[in-house]
């Protein structure tokens, strides 16, 4: 069990170098691949908690979904506006348009709020999970707290 975890750690983290453009040519600039990378991790938080109900923290896959809306939101944090918009566009793309013109403003709007917030907790989990270990994320702390509200209201936008 223990190896399969470390397998989709592996898959993961050549999945996100890859879409990334560490491991091959940035076609269309790093914004483009973050918002690509960060809506992509969106729709599928998204569909986790249409299915299920519940954000599992101890889950690996969405540990390194959470690690790559929180690179995506922390990308946005004084960003210029042409790099917003590319952003956005990719956001819209790697969603497979769950996200929509109408709604990507407020996502946008939410993950600058997230990136507002303490994440070391999460970053601190997350990282774990792109290395293949799992750190235990307590839900009663107060910035994991800010943390989940912040991506509930961007759940919500994408409703």
């Amino acid at each position: 069990m223990k190896a399969f975890k470390h397998f989709l750690a592996i898959v993961a983290a050549l999945s996100l170098f890859t879409s990334c453009g560490v491991l091959g040519g940035l076609s269309s600039g790093a914004q483009a691949s973050t918002g690509s990378t960060t809506g992509s991790a969106l729709a599928t938080i998204f569909n986790v908690l249409k299915n299920t109900g519940t954000l599992d923290l101890g889950n690996l896959t969405n540990l390194i979904n959470l690690g790559q809306i929180l690179t995506g939101a922390n990308s946005l944090v004084d960003a210029s506006k042409s790099y917003t918009d590319q952003f956005a566009a990719d956001l819209i793309k790697g969603s497979n348009k769950m996200i929509t013109q109408a709604n990507v403003g407020n996502v946008i709007a939410g993950l600058k709020k997230l990136a507002g917030t303490d994440t070391s907790a999460l970053t601190k989990a997350t990282s774990a999970a792109f290395a293949g270990n799992l750190v235990p994320v307590s839900t009663s702390d107060k910035n994991v707290k800010a943390n989940l509200a912040a991506i509930d209201g961007i759940m919500k936008a994408m409703k």
